[in-house]
């Protein structure tokens, strides 16, 4: 490697100790011997405008140059950045890495190379090092100073206050306009100053790296994030720019995009002469001709255009660097070019696998320190990202879009948003999570799993603390963290709450769909939190009176997603037909203006209850009944529109089968943070909460005696509200099925016709398939008429592409371990194929054998075999691993083993993706049992090695804990699957010391959480243990019939 000049140099800065790590190379790879000879120095400049020089031998191939400055920088993902320099036509060129420097850079002493990222990944998390993420945003700050990065107003004036956050930290009006003065982001800034100053003042504790990283999350939507333009003409003579990005070539009228090849569609290109000709694949929907022709100014212009498309082909497409051609004996034809270096792909899994030291580097305008995880690990993954930063508006949807908590659909800012302190900025200090093996690992979205998070309060915070390493977040793909900020992946408040990461094996890291920053200074003592608690009644009714109470808080809040912020998307977008439009809202809104009353209501009586009033005689006062059977009298009212509400559900799906505008906007709207689940699973809210009404209400009649004054107002309420379900129960478990068909076609590739009459859902969960290569992770849909058996896909999205079906008409199962020598192993023979698997444990293999054999009892009842499920369902034999026999050159650019075609953004972390990282599955019995076992309340939470409690409001729903600073947030600030944990109760060695505490534990992470009254300890134990550990079937059909679609 080149030698690096020893003197004091601004890149020192950057970088620690020297030579502590190597850009392209593979984990346990030695660098390539440097060529001996003569030293030539080369200036480069880096993304901060500092210049380095390097000296490196003539005869050194550019390769020896880049991983000189990724080892003087410690930039341990390097494979996204490149050299460019003008080469003797003043072309700006990228270096050659495997050609020697000297033929490429004539006259060094003159040429200054440029440091810059050459490739930018679909999805800014895929990033592992915060060192990175810097990179990435200076280079953003650059062309947008530059003008290669177009935007609206709002979006630039946006993207620039993080940057200033970043710069000068936090917001002082007087210091961010001289600092606006005396730097120039983008042309024209002075007309955007005002609003610059407006967006920077919510960005009040924000560090640098949560900065970087909400910049990065703006930029990656615009149109022209990473687009470089070549200039060229088509066969008219018309005036065009083309560019290369990750999905394929795109094609520019000006700044605007006009069309885009997606590299599935491409099947070779090439130049000849000034020409650059794409052969597309054949297509008979396409009006495009076989091969396209573009003119561009020269032939020198035309190659180097070819060679990136090259280049960003072999990086994001394939698995691994192409293999060099050999030379022909006598003539060669063509060009010899080859991408050099290590894919992206592989550039994930050596970060994953590869272990560092912790560095700190200073940024060029901040005085804050950023720590990042380079520690010797070699099976965990390094990496830290930080918490997001909150945004008053969700600008971050795309140039100009909004959310309703942003402007006039605003539901009233979020609480936390002005109460927030400053606190002490701190970096990232990641910890690890288990690597992923090279074949089982995706591209996706990447993900650490962590030991500990903290979360800090900062309105709780008493005085200031000294700043301390935290465990980090990494998100990854969606999008899975086990404390995953708000499931979409949108801007969470500062005050955030951390993650690990899901994978409970090293098989594959989990994807994350949003990052936090941990801080372990936050939480109060137990001394002050005890001075604080409330003196509560003790009665057994008064907690089931407030359970009531809290759980329709978050009820309605739910009823506002659809009545506020999804009305508001749709009504500025206009996609939705009137029909539909009237068929949901009118509906909905009734219901919450009804349960706005009835929540003043129970909690005026909770507040006589406990003494808060100028009551006189408290006693009473001390009942809920009577509460509740008038309301649920007027409920009867409203059951016209509780019946409209499955065929809501129907219309939503169908209009967004027809509309591609309407499916896109449900997708986007899936994405923000209100939108905490499925946008279909808030239609059958309404249908859900009539159960948990019928739950309270048997509590009550349990609890009091007939002679208790409560008692007969509660009966009666209990034999409304069960006649109210026993007319709706048929419908409600009806749409659960449709509900589930829909929520998991979204999860799967390659599906024609999942929702079709008569389909119902049975069991997902990940089994090991047996293969020629071993056992194989793959993640199992069992329906009553066919089984799908899919792997994860290398896309953005993370979806599950299906390899495969077995009808269950005439198919057995079998126990065969002791034939295939594979602990809990099944042999599923079907009549076109036989394929074997195992599950992870007796218990797992024991559910599977239940299900498929009443699956299959069903399917031999029905009328015949199944339809037929896939476009195209020949059995699948191979896995994605195997069918990738032909190698791929750049000269014939087919399309990779992965389709990126589907790249749309993605929920991350649905339950789909939670059983596939913690290796388990789920019915849709234990479905039924989680509709039917929701909770909210304020909780103490305290980690393994923290010293306070922290209070939190926490819903439990849908099988995860979603974590809220009050009940009166709007979108939870994050989340915590609870599939794969256990729930015990701390041992005396655990020195808890604490009443009603219980504890929840997976590997290594531990959490503690305390309850305010046995009552209510004694329901969260109950609500959590059925999300921990699955009911038996018997127990659900028993008394739910069995309704399909």
């Amino acid at each position: 490697m080149g030698e690096i000049e020893q003197k004091p140099t601004p890149g020192s800065r950057l970088g620690a100790p020297e030579n502590s790590g190597i850009s392209t190379l593979e984990h346990g790879q030695k660098p390539p011997p440097t060529p001996s000879g003569k030293l030539m120095s080369i200036k480069i400049q880096m993304l901060d405008d500092t210049q380095e020089a390097f000296e490196v031998p003539q005869r050194a191939p550019g390769k020896v140059l880049l991983d000189a400055v990724c080892s003087h920088l410690n930039l341990v993902e390097g494979d996204y950045f490149g050299l460019e320099f003008p080469d003797h036509k003043k072309i700006t060129v990228w270096l050659d890495l495997l050609k020697p420097i000297v033929k490429q850079i004539r006259r060094p002493k003159h040429v200054v190379v440029k440091f810059v990222v050459k490739f930018f990944p679909p999805d800014h998390t895929q990033l592992q090092e915060e060192l990175t993420r810097y990179l990435f945003a200076l280079q953003v700050k650059q062309d947008l100073a530059q003008g290669r990065l177009t935007c609206n107003d709002t979006s630039a004036a946006l993207l620039i206050s993080h940057i200033v956050q970043s710069e000068i930290g936090d917001f002082d009006e007087a210091s961010d306009r001289e600092h606006l003065a005396k730097n120039k982001y983008i042309p024209q800034q002075d007309a955007l100053e005002d609003k610059i100053v407006e967006f920077h003042h919510n960005h009040i504790g924000q560090t640098p790296a949560e900065s970087d990283f909400q910049l990065l999350e703006i930029a990656r939507r615009l149109e022209m994030y990473g687009i470089r333009l070549h200039p060229a003409k088509d066969r008219e003579g018309t005036k065009i720019n083309l560019a290369v990005a990750n999905t394929g070539i795109l094609v520019f009228q000006g700044f605007t995009k006009i069309n885009a090849f997606n590299w599935a569609k491409v099947r070779k290109l090439s130049f000849k002469r000034k020409r650059f000709l794409i052969k597309l694949r054949p297509d008979v929907n396409s009006s495009y001709q076989d091969t396209l022709e573009f003119l561009m100014a020269s032939r020198d212009f035309c190659k180097s255009f070819w060679k990136i498309c090259v280049e960003h082909h072999a990086f994001f497409r394939l698995f691994e660097e192409p293999k060099p051609k050999p030379k022909p004996v006598l003539f060669s034809r063509g060009s010899s070019f080859r991408f050099s270096g290590r894919t992206q792909k592989q550039v994930l899994d050596y970060v994953k696998e590869g272990g560092h030291k912790k560095v700190q580097f200073e940024r060029k305008h901040s005085k804050i320190q950023s720590i990042r995880s380079l520690a010797p690990q070699p099976t965990e993954l390094n990496s830290e990202v930080p918490k997001q930063a909150q945004q008053s508006a969700s600008l971050t949807l795309g140039e100009g879009a909004e959310s309703p908590g942003g402007q006039s659909c605003q539901q009233g800012r979020d609480p936390t948003a002005s109460a927030e302190e400053p606190g002490p900025q701190r970096s990232p200090a990641p910890h690890g999570s288990p690597a992923g093996s090279p074949k089982a690992a995706g591209a996706g979205r990447a993900a650490v799993e962590e030991e500990e998070e903290v979360v800090k309060d900062r309105t709780q915070q008493s005085r200031p603390q000294p700043p301390q390493p935290s465990t980090g977040s990494l998100t990854g793909s969606p999008h899975l963290s086990e404390l995953s900020i708000n499931s979409q992946g949108g801007p969470a408040p500062a005050n955030a709450i951390l993650s690990p990461n899901l994978s409970p094996d090293t098989k594959q890291a989990s994807p994350l769909v949003s990052p936090l920053l941990n801080d372990q200074a936050g939480p109060r003592t137990d001394d002050e939190d005890d001075g604080r608690r409330k003196r509560f009644p003790t009665d057994k009714a008064y907690f089931i009176a407030k359970e009531v109470s809290t759980t329709e808080r978050t009820y309605l809040k739910d009823l506002e997603v659809i009545t506020s912020w999804f009305q508001c998307t749709v009504s500025k977008e206009d996609p939705m037909p009137e029909t539909l439009k009237s068929l949901i809202f009118p509906n909905f809104e009734p219901l919450h203006k009804f349960h706005t009353n009835f929540l003043k209501e129970i909690e005026q009586r909770l507040a006589l209850w406990e003494g808060r009033s100028n009551a006189h005689i408290r006693g009473d006062y001390q009942r809920i009944g009577d509460v509740m059977l008038k309301n649920i009298q007027g409920m009867k009212q409203l059951a016209a529109h509780l019946w409209k509400h499955s065929e809501a559900l129907e219309a939503l799906e169908i209009g967004i089968r027809g509309s591609r505008r309407l499916e896109s906007l449900c997708r986007d709207f899936e994405l923000q943070k209100v939108c905490y689940l499925p946008l279909n699973t808030f239609l059958l809210r309404p249908l859900h909460r009539l159960m948990h009404y019928k739950q309270v209400l048997e509590r009550l009649c349990k609890h009091h005696p007939p002679s208790h004054a409560d008692f007969r107002d509660c009966r009666a309420a209990l034999a409304e509200i069960t006649e109210m379900v026993a007319q709706l129960h048929g419908t409600m478990i009806k749409m659960e099925n449709f509900q589930k068909l829909h929520e998991l076609k979204k999860d799967l590739i390659g599906v024609d016709n999942l929702v079709i009459p008569g389909r119902e859902f049975i069991r997902l969960g990940s089994l090991s398939k047996l293969s020629g290569k071993g056992l194989q992770q793959r993640m199992f849909f069992l329906f009553n008429d066919v089984l799908l058996y899919t792997s994860r896909g290398l896309t953005a999205s993370n979806q599950f592409k299906v390899h495969g079906q077995l009808p269950l008409y005439g198919m057995t199962v079998e126990e065969s371990e002791d034939e295939w020598g594979v602990p809990h192993c099944l042999t599923l023979r079907g009549q076109r194929q036989s394929i074997v698997v195992a599950a992870s444990s007796r218990s797992e293999m024991e559910k599977w054998v239940e299900d498929i054999q009443m699956a299959i009892d069903l399917a031999e009842k029905s009328s015949g075999p199944a339809p037929e499920f896939l476009a195209s369902s020949p059995p699948d034999n191979k896995s994605p691993e195997e069918a990738v026999g032909d190698q791929e050159s750049e000269d014939d650019l087919s399309a990779s083993r992965t389709s990126l075609e589907r790249q749309a953004p993605h929920r991350g972390n649905t339950m789909v993706h939670v059983c596939w990282h913690r290796n388990t599955s789920v019915s849709m019995v234990d479905f039924s049992v989680a509709v039917e076992n929701q909770l909210s309340g304020n909780l103490l939470r305290k980690f393994k090695n923290s010293n306070g409690w922290q209070k939190l409001w926490v819903v439990f729903t849908n099988f995860c804990l979603f974590f809220y600073k009050s009940h009166q947030d709007n979108h939870p600030l994050a989340s915590l699957p609870l599939l794969g944990y256990s729930l015990t109760i701390p041992s005396e060695s655990e020195d808890i010391h604490k009443d009603y505490v219980f504890k929840l534990h997976f590997k290594s992470h531990v959490y503690y959480f305390r309850a305010e009254s046995e009552y209510t300890f004694e329901r969260w134990m109950e609500v959590i243990r059925s999300a921990t550990s699955s009911a038996s079937r018997a127990h659900v059909l028993s008394h739910k019939e069995s309704h399909v679609y």
